[in-house]
């Protein structure tokens, strides 16, 4: 049981901090906070960054992430209006954890590709 104020409890199945994970676990928002680490982009930059993600998937990720405290918008009073994304520090927290996961990722990548054609070819 956790005893720490304001801490939640991932294995109580009434916390929201499974909505926490949830939102971090997304592969959209792993590549989002991958490809804002070095700074702020603009949503076409983001979206050729990111590659293969809809603009509606990439607005909706950046709408939950911003409302999460991830990252900020900020809109640039210019013709044609101008808005960016960076990370918050609380996202910014996120990127050394994201990078050691997708690390892994890349790294392990042929061994589960091996072990799911295995297992495939043997059901």
């Amino acid at each position: 049981m956790n005893s720490e104020p304001g801490r939640g409890d991932a294995f109580d199945p009434d916390c929201p901090t499974r909505v926490v994970l949830d939102r971090i676990g997304d592969k959209w928002t792993v590549l989002v906070i991958r490809s804002l680490e070095d700074g702020s982009l603009r949503f076409s930059e983001l979206r050729a960054r990111i590659g293969g993600v809809a603009p509606k998937v990439l607005t909706q990720t950046l709408r939950a992430m911003e409302r999460d405290g991830l990252l900020t918008r900020t809109v640039h009073a210019q013709v044609p209006p101008r808005v960016d994304y960076e990370l918050t520090a609380l996202g910014a927290s996120l990127t050394a954890p994201i990078a050691t996961l997708t690390d892994w990722a890349e790294t392990h990548l042929s061994r589960i590709l091996a072990a799911r054609e295995s297992y495939d070819s043997a059901s």
